[in-house]
């Protein structure tokens, strides 16, 4: 059986949070079966952009804080990374995110260190079980002597659902991760490559922020749900599976897992897994505003292509909400987005919500298809 502890906690007050992360990690066998002092300790954030703490799109300052604290009473050094999502710039906005995320406080103020995986290196590495595929990942994962995966529970425009082991994708620095979308449009591709890159980096634990969670149209446009849980496992595959559980879905209806679930790279069957903590069971988190993808059965197929096939939707920018900032023009794999209209070719468009899923602002909307390309067609004769 696989261990998941799954605990209750209403707020990020930090003496609240270091007595309910005790009591996880006592429930998986104490920090001591993990941590020794002297260890390097990366914890790998979810920072996929700069949003602030309480936006629910990335993982809480103050959850990180209290790792932090309790890492250095363990005499720990500890590391905070993470590569952002998108482009500002032709760059990773991983800095910026750092700061309005809080990490870059966080860091000062409880003596860690930022890794900003944009300038830390990469090492070239293949997954056991596929040594033909190489990978370029962000080399202070390998430099660690323990690498702890911090995901937040949210839901995810494309995916349904996006924890601990997508989390993991962040491992690639820079803008390698638009080139990965366009080259893996379908599901079992991108699967494989969040596969892959799971099998490379082999995080020791994941312990999820799970106490505001994002609804609704995540992974950054979103709502906050409080949520109030944390859950810990040494294997990440079951802590999501636990996860998708409590928002009444099946891990395998989830297509983003079935590469990890075909070459059993961890523990996806509730009946394998062994629930500790507060809840008997996964409790449903009642009301939670999961992505209409899974209503209608977009299930398999196109992970990126057929959810929006299935809705008749498309990515379409809002002109009046948009800052001007490139980040999904930048952002685009296959460069689908004109700079001065903000029209879309989806001649072009591979249907990979990149631009909806990296902009700060809400500024793109999914659609129906029809309304998507009047517009289009109105702008591209403007220009």
């Amino acid at each position: 059986m696989t261990d998941v502890v799954l605990l209750d906690c209403a707020s990020y007050d930090q003496e609240l949070l270091a007595a309910r992360l005790d009591e996880g990690m006592a429930l998986l066998g104490g920090w001591e079966r993990f941590v020794h002092p002297g260890m390097k300790v990366l914890l790998k954030v979810n920072l996929i952009g700069p949003k602030p703490p309480d936006s629910a799109a990335v993982t809480h300052r103050e959850f990180v804080r209290a790792l932090v604290r309790r890492l250095k009473a363990l005499r720990c050094e500890v590391w905070i990374g993470d590569s952002a999502g998108g482009a500002i710039g032709g760059l990773a906005p991983t800095q910026r995110g750092f700061e309005v995320a809080g990490y870059a406080r966080v860091a000062e103020e409880e003596g860690a260190t930022l890794k900003n995986f944009e300038r830390e290196g990469s090492v070239e590495i293949a997954p056991p079980d596929a040594p033909d595929r190489i990978y370029h990942l962000a080399k202070p994962v390998f430099d660690a002597d323990l690498v702890i995966n911090l995901p937040k529970l949210k839901t995810h425009s494309a995916a349904t659902y996006t924890g601990a082991w997508k989390n993991l994708f962040g491992c690639v620095p820079g803008l390698k991760k638009a080139e990965y979308h366009r080259i893996a449009p379908s599901t079992h591709e991108f699967g494989q490559i969040i596969a892959d890159i799971n099998a490379c980096v082999r995080p020791a634990l994941s312990i999820m922020d799970g106490i505001i969670a994002m609804q609704g149209k995540g992974p950054t446009a979103g709502t906050p749900y409080p949520a109030g849980k944390l859950l810990f496992s040494a294997d990440p595959l079951a802590l999501d599976a636990i996860a998708v559980s409590m928002l009444d879905l099946d891990i395998e209806k989830l297509p983003i897992f079935d590469s990890a679930r075909k070459r059993n790279l961890g523990e996806w069957s509730l009946e394998r897994i062994a629930l500790h903590g507060d809840h008997p069971t996964p409790p449903r988190l009642a009301g939670f505003n999961v992505p209409k993808a899974i209503r209608v059965g977009a299930v398999s197929g196109r992970l990126f292509g057929s959810m929006i096939d299935m809705l008749k939707k498309r990515p379409l920018i809002d002109l009046e909400a948009c800052k001007n900032c490139g980040t999904c023009m930048e952002s685009c794999p296959v460069g689908a987005i004109d700079r001065a209209s903000k029209a879309i070719d989806y001649a072009k468009c591979i249907e990979c919500l990149c631009c909806h899923e990296l902009c700060m602002y809400g500024a793109v909307k999914l659609v129906k298809s029809r309304k998507a390309k009047a517009a289009t067609r109105e702008r591209t004769a403007r220009a």
